[in-house]
């Protein structure tokens, strides 16, 4: 499951399947205009640069507490 918690993964499972959508979707919407269609497709680029950014920043967050922590109990080991 660690697989999954890896930001570039889980940015690739959601482009993957938001490509899908747009393929299958898109083309069928004739209500929609083509530039409404490509801001769409932009706005959703955007959101999963967005997710991308945060995701990194969380998990570089999450190596810093655990560094923290261990380097705290390293400290506390060596306390007589």
């Amino acid at each position: 499951m660690r697989f999954f918690r890896n930001p570039n993964v889980t940015i690739a499972i959601f482009a993957v399947y938001m490509a899908v959508m747009y393929i299958i979707l898109l083309p069928k919407n004739n209500e929609m205009s083509t530039v409404e269609k490509w801001v769409n497709v932009g706005v959703s680029v955007v959101v999963l640069a967005l997710l991308w950014v945060l995701l990194r920043k969380r998990e570089k967050l999450r190596r810093e507490r655990e560094r923290d922590m261990e380097e705290k109990r390293n400290s506390e080991r060596l306390k007589p």
